[in-house]
């Protein structure tokens, strides 16, 4: 029992370790403020996802479906009782509200979704970058306000990868089972929602992990970290990754969807440049180092999106040589 209470504690600290890391959004005003380039991507960030994104679905709720209530009752005023007999009225108002609104959606809202996600995905990676080179200026700065050289980030890396044309095809290769396996990490996710009870801890957990991983995945990508040592740093070290991303989660766990999509995409950036400048496996050793006896167990976090992304690529027929 003690031996598990001790193991529990552990556990808490490392996760509150990775918790500050994410919540240390001053380094994003640093780093900022040594690239340009930067700023503008997060100025379009805010932009977009922020001010039209959440900005289009604050007008509708608070100004357009108030008017379309006010034109279009849902129910007969006294004055107008007579407009209402058989609630034919009503049927025709509700219909009407209920196409406009929808048109709102269809033809606003849905392709707005669909052109922020792609456009967002490709301002994260030039956020990625520049924060990444901002990094790497100014040390001396950056240690004073806590945040890392970023060549020590790749301390955690032994491996080397191959290079020339062979690591091209290295490289191509992780990448495309990297999309698989966090595709069907998200499957995964989504499906433990619908569990009775647990469901909703097993989900916070699991997006925990995932938009963690997601912050990361920029920083390691760029330091040429291998697919193998990144998945196997993330599982050593579960509990931290779980600390820095439950305030991805917390932030937008009990919105509606929409309204979820568009507060994540003004803070993922911002997890993301938090990531870069995070020394995350000497945060991990100064925490080790007070720990006398067992360590933290490899938690198998991605072993279910593994096996089942091996069984999809294995689905594949092979080519065959001739004879």
């Amino acid at each position: 029992m003690k031996s598990m209470a001790l193991y529990g504690k552990r556990a808490g600290s490392m996760w509150l370790a990775g918790f500050r890391e994410a919540a240390s959004i001053h380094r994003v005003a640093v780093l900022c403020l040594r690239s340009r380039m930067l700023t503008i991507r997060m100025g379009q960030c805010f932009l977009l996802n922020g001010l039209i994104f959440l900005g289009s679905l604050l007008t509708l709720k608070s100004v357009v479906i108030p008017i379309l209530l006010w034109i279009l009752p849902g129910k007969c005023e006294q004055e107008s009782e007579h407009l209402c007999e058989h609630g034919t009225a009503l049927a025709i108002y509700s219909a009407l509200r209920f196409i406009l609104i929808h048109f709102f959606y269809v033809f606003w809202f849905y392709p707005l979704y669909v052109f922020s996600i792609v456009l967002s995905a490709l301002w994260y990676n030039d956020i990625a970058k520049h924060g990444f080179d901002a990094v790497r200026r100014g040390p001396a700065i950056a240690q004073s306000l806590g945040i890392s050289d970023v060549s020590d980030s790749q301390n955690v890396s032994n491996l080397s990868k191959p290079s020339g044309f062979e690591g091209v095809i290295v490289g191509i290769g992780e990448q495309v089972y990297s999309l698989l396996l966090l595709s069907v990490f998200f499957i995964e996710v989504f499906a433990t929602g619908f569990i009775p009870y647990i469901g909703k801890g097993i989900n916070f957990l699991l997006l925990s992990w995932m938009y963690s991983y997601y912050c990361f995945e920029y920083k390691w990508n760029l330091s040429q970290l291998s697919l193998e040592k990144r998945l196997d740093f993330f599982e050593s070290n579960w509990a931290f990754f779980a600390g820095f991303g439950s305030p991805c989660v917390l932030a937008i766990f009990f919105f509606s969807p929409l309204v979820s999509y568009g507060v994540m995409a003004i803070l993922f950036p911002l997890f993301v440049l938090t990531a870069a400048g995070t020394q995350a496996e000497k945060v991990i050793d100064s925490q080790k180092r007070s720990w006398e006896g067992e360590e933290l167990r490899k938690l198998r976090i991605f072993y279910i999106a593994n096996a089942l992304s091996m069984s999809i690529l294995q689905s594949f027929p092979e080519g065959h040589k001739d004879d």
